[in-house]
């Protein structure tokens, strides 16, 4: 987990942005760039390296290098300039709270972790500026797009025993979309191995025989006329599974700019504009895909309940569901 410096490292400027990467046990012994590319979601090899070059320093602001290894109990620093960021809202709702657990609900369009090009904007700066003498760690992640149930741990110890409930599988999680075409079936169970394609962008997933296991459940929760509002049951934790399925499958989630029916040319579009621009809106019938975090089922880290945590349809998603002249969502989502 990253952690900000109360000041620059000499010969940064006042206003840069700093970050700390502590080095677990784990990790030690990888090079520089490696390690950073462990700790920043979704960083290629290349950039990671760049990154190193650019940013990473010693407390005493003498540059490193990339092949350096890294040991256990160092803290990584990294000193960049600052840079205006997308607005993004700032607001979350608490779930549930205690002595061991932060559960928020995550609104959509909010990053979870820093990036290229968020950083202040992010629930971990948010988390930050709430809990300033103890920030809560973050037992998972949710896409930036995807709204709902996020858990956070108090203490490292806290977070260790909820991760290692995701690790093995025991955490059951519930999601809802807004899925293209009526889907024929109520219910069923998408079984198709996934793995990286040959070609294309580095962060897309595919459904080929010769990938990784990967089974998803779902329910229909209600119809409309075009569209099918549908419960997922993730059994196996593949990236992007839920999008990819239900793209395998004929019903891609609205608004996917990766899965839809026009490929990654939403996403290309969305890159190069930096926007949602109104004609790419109407192309893809929202603003954002219509994937929502519902429902997380798990063991408390310190005690022997099972908590049941869930965040209600967004509101953004309920207003697009309206729009679509959907059944009403009625007494919830079946289990």
């Amino acid at each position: 987990m990253q952690r900000p410096l109360r000041e620059p490292p000499p010969g940064c400027p006042p206003d840069s942005i700093v970050l700390e990467f502590p080095v677990p046990r784990e990790l030690a012994g990888l090079r520089l760039d490696r390690f950073i590319q462990t700790r920043i979601p979704r960083l290629s090899r290349t950039r990671a390296n760049a990154i190193v070059r650019a940013c990473a320093v010693q407390p005493d602001g003498r540059r490193r290098r990339p092949s350096e290894r890294v040991r256990f109990g160092e803290v990584v620093i990294l000193c960049r300039p600052s840079f205006e960021e997308p607005v993004v809202p700032t607001d979350f709702g608490v779930v549930h709270e205690d002595d061991a657990l932060l559960v928020v609900d995550k609104p959509p369009g909010l990053p979870v972790h820093p990036s290229a090009s968020y950083h202040k904007n992010t629930l971990t700066w948010l988390l930050r500026e709430r809990y300033p003498d103890s920030p809560p760690h973050l037992a998972h992640r949710l896409d930036r797009e995807t709204s709902g149930v996020l858990v956070c741990a108090k203490t490292i110890e806290d977070e260790r025993a909820v991760k290692a409930q995701f690790e093995r599988r025991e955490a059951r999680k519930t999601y809802l979309a807004i899925v293209r075409g009526a889907m024929p079936e109520s219910e069923g169970v998408i079984d198709r191995p996934m793995g990286r394609p040959d070609e294309g962008l580095h962060l897309l997933m595919e459904v080929r025989e010769d990938g990784s296991p990967a089974r998803t459940r779902y329910r229909v929760v209600a119809r409309a006329p075009s569209h099918t509002l549908v419960a997922l049951y993730p059994l196996t934790g593949r990236q992007h599974q839920l999008r990819v399925h239900l793209a395998w499958l004929g019903h891609p989630i609205v608004a996917d700019k990766l899965y839809g029916p026009e490929g990654t040319a939403p996403f290309l579009e969305y890159v190069e504009a930096g926007e949602v621009t109104a004609d790419l809106r109407a192309r893809l019938g929202h603003v954002r895909q219509a994937l929502h975090a519902h429902r997380l089922v798990l063991r408390h880290p310190r005690e022997e309940v099972e908590l049941t945590l869930v965040a209600p349809l967004a509101p953004d998603l309920v207003e697009l569901w309206e729009s679509l002249e959907g059944e009403p969502i009625g007494g919830g989502v079946p289990s």
